[in-house]
């Protein structure tokens, strides 16, 4: 899910951005950030960059299948067409 080092990051640099005399209360803050981070951002629906890849792909391959499989039907409907014209 979501990088344990990501968020520590993004802890540190919120930490690092804060006045000094909020910095002073040191370590309790930075892990309360980190606690506070990590759980909103557990709330959201994100995936990984790799499982995004691997559905990118997916969806791709879906979409290759659609295209020929619409192509096929459209050959199939104009056979079709020409077997009704040539019957008449």
């Amino acid at each position: 899910m979501l990088d344990p080092k990501k968020i520590e990051q993004i802890a540190r640099q919120i930490h690092n951005s804060m006045p000094k005399g909020v910095k002073e209360f040191g370590e309790d803050v930075e892990k309360k950030m980190r606690t506070v981070l990590q759980s909103q951002l557990s709330k959201l629906d994100l995936v990984n960059r790799e499982e995004f890849d691997i559905q990118t792909q997916v969806l791709l391959r879906t979409r290759e299948k659609l295209a020929a499989m619409e192509q096929r039907l459209n050959e199939l409907e104009a056979r079709l067409e020409e077997s009704g014209k040539k019957a008449e």
